[in-house]
């Protein structure tokens, strides 16, 4: 019986789970919108959450406490001062999924997630960051 185990196995051992997680948490806040399949989504949201709430927070203990899971400086720093702030305001819910059907090869259901407040750069936008690289 399963009684009181939360989360989901994904089949695969409790290390990789971690690791692939922590990946897809990592390009999450890096990208802020990625496409996986939907049990990993649904996986990623809580932690992905978790990571925001401690970015809300913004003090040295839950910097730690982020970069203990997330493991890129930069990413944290993206964290804490871009994502952070544009929900200050928000009780939760700072992720959402949209399912996109299924994988060709296996029929595996496929999600995209993505930050709350994403929007798709537009044509100007990605024409200014090529000509500031």
């Amino acid at each position: 019986m399963r009684h009181r185990n939360a989360g989901r196995k994904l089949n695969r051992t409790s290390a990789h789970r971690l690791a692939m997680l922590r990946n897809i948490v990592t390009s999450l806040l890096e990208h802020e919108r990625i496409v996986t399949t939907l049990p990993k989504a649904k996986e990623v949201r809580r932690e992905a959450e978790k990571m925001i709430t401690l970015g809300k927070r913004g003090d040295l203990h839950a910097r730690r406490q982020a970069l203990a899971y997330v493991r890129s400086r930069d990413i944290v720093a993206k964290l804490f001062d871009k994502l952070s702030p544009q929900y200050a305001d928000r009780q939760g819910g700072y992720t959402r999924i949209i399912r996109t059907g299924v994988r060709p090869g296996d029929a595996a259901p496929m999600a995209l997630i993505e930050l709350v407040d994403y929007e798709l750069p537009t044509q100007q936008q990605a024409e200014e960051s090529k000509d500031g690289e």
